[in-house]
């Protein structure tokens, strides 16, 4: 309608910036966000787990991907792969292999920093096909021959590990949560991160991932980005009270300005931030938006564009 084709001449100059921060983080690699903790490309920690860089630091990965090596024997679990082509990676990945080999990969989600290097490990670490399982994505494009498509509960085993599929969706559909039963931890991918907070494809199905982790109790949280948490319980309720933060932050403007686009709503909030985060924190303002929405709390105007409810007249 006309009021849609206006918003996107208005704004038009706003995403075009956004997207080409968003491009130029993604291919150079030099974009890393600051104050960030330093990570070691390979550390062992725990006796059954090794962290291993995927050397893709970036303000969206920020150190990097950490892929997990799991196992206390000589066959490994490999938790996630990286991003697709990144050659240093697979160098420091054989380094934290030694004489180890890989009997399965487990894969969090499907976003390419994560799922990427598949072929690459397999082709120049394994040498032949094992297991690459992973949760189904509902959207057919996303699905590769080499992945087996597993569901809640399935395990995983080698020499004294157990690892157990959690389905954790909300940042994308097909998130899955890895609880490790010999510990009594979770690899939680990024769903929740060791430092900042996450991006989602859906607010109410995060919200319930969120708390479902939390009645896990897990004693430790190993993430898809950044340092172990420790303080686990902490951090689940640190996840839940800042999107309930953002929530009122979103309606308080609202309540002033009283129409705006989801642009608008993120230039506010995150004014302070780099470009290319904004391209992160635009998918979330958006899908609180549209959770208010749901809940009648703002009227969606056009396809970015909401306003405050007026108040019934008497």
């Amino acid at each position: 309608d006309s009021l849609s084709i206006m918003w996107r001449i208005r704004y038009w100059k706003d995403w075009t910036i956004a997207a080409g921060a968003f491009v130029i983080n993604r291919f150079s690699h030099k974009a890393v966000m600051p104050s960030l903790v330093p990570l070691e490309s390979i550390e062992q920690l725990s006796p059954r787990v090794i962290r291993v860089l995927g050397q893709n630091p970036g303000a969206f990965t920020l150190q990097g991907t950490n892929t997990y090596l799991v196992g206390e024997g000589e066959s490994k679990i490999l938790i996630d792969t990286g991003e697709p082509n990144i050659s240093a990676y697979i160098e420091v990945l054989k380094n934290a292999l030694k004489d180890s080999k890989i009997s399965a990969i487990i894969c969090t989600h499907w976003h390419h920093d994560h799922t990427g290097g598949c072929e690459g490990v397999l082709k120049s670490i394994v040498g032949e096909q094992v297991p690459v399982y992973k949760i189904r994505n509902s959207d057919p494009s996303k699905h590769r021959d080499y992945f087996d498509y597993v569901d809640e509960g399935h395990e995983v085993k080698v020499d004294g590990t157990t690892i157990r599929f959690v389905t954790t969706p909300g940042h994308t559909t097909d998130h899955a949560s890895l609880w490790l039963e010999e510990e009594q931890s979770l690899f939680s991918g990024d769903c929740i991160l060791g430092q900042g907070t996450t991006v989602f494809e859906d607010l109410y199905t995060y919200m319930q991932s969120l708390e479902k982790i939390k009645g896990l109790k897990p004693s430790r949280i190993y993430p898809g980005h950044g340092p172990v948490v420790e303080k686990t319980e902490e951090k689940v309720d640190e996840y839940i009270k800042h999107r309930l933060v953002r929530e009122n932050e979103i309606m308080k403007y609202f309540e002033e300005v009283r129409e705006a686009s989801s642009m608008d709503v993120c230039n506010f909030i995150y004014k302070e931030s780099p470009l290319a985060v904004k391209v992160g924190a635009l998918g979330n303002v958006r899908q609180h938006c549209l959770k208010l929405v749901k809940e009648n709390r703002l009227i969606q105007e056009a396809s970015e564009y909401y306003k405050f409810p007026e108040s019934p007249k008497i």
